[in-house]
């Protein structure tokens, strides 16, 4: 998976990772340590329509639940099954095995860079 620098990042919390008109998407590292210990993931199906800034799907954890947003318009191409079957990659990997979705979209909305983000955190 690429690094933190080469992400793009939602305000809710959220990376992603476009390549072409692929949008491969997950939680950041500060949202699976604020959410905690990660025992449920619901993901969209493969070919649901997804609209920007809509929720998608949850993640529970021994805390809260959380919501998946969309980032972007699009259909799911793939969902991450694994995270299904073992919840906690989103904490052991959140920028890798522990992502979430694959969404092919038509057009990129402004996304926030690493240092934007960071700057959202206050860190």
């Amino acid at each position: 998976m690429a690094t933190e620098n080469e992400l793009q990042y939602t305000s809710e919390h959220e990376w992603v990772l476009v390549e072409g008109t692929t949008a491969t998407v997950g939680i950041t590292a500060y949202a699976a340590e604020k959410l905690g210990d990660v025992v449920f993931v619901d993901l969209p199906d493969v070919g649901t329509s997804l609209a920007n800034g809509s929720i998608v799907g949850e993640i529970e954890s021994t805390k809260s639940v959380g919501e998946l947003f969309a980032p972007v318009d699009g259909t799911v191409l793939e969902k991450n099954s694994a995270v299904e079957d073992t919840p906690e990659l989103v904490n052991s990997d959140p920028l890798g095995e522990g992502w979430l979705i694959k969404i092919e979209f038509t057009e990129l909305p402004p996304l926030l860079s690493f240092d934007e983000y960071t700057a959202l955190l206050g860190e």
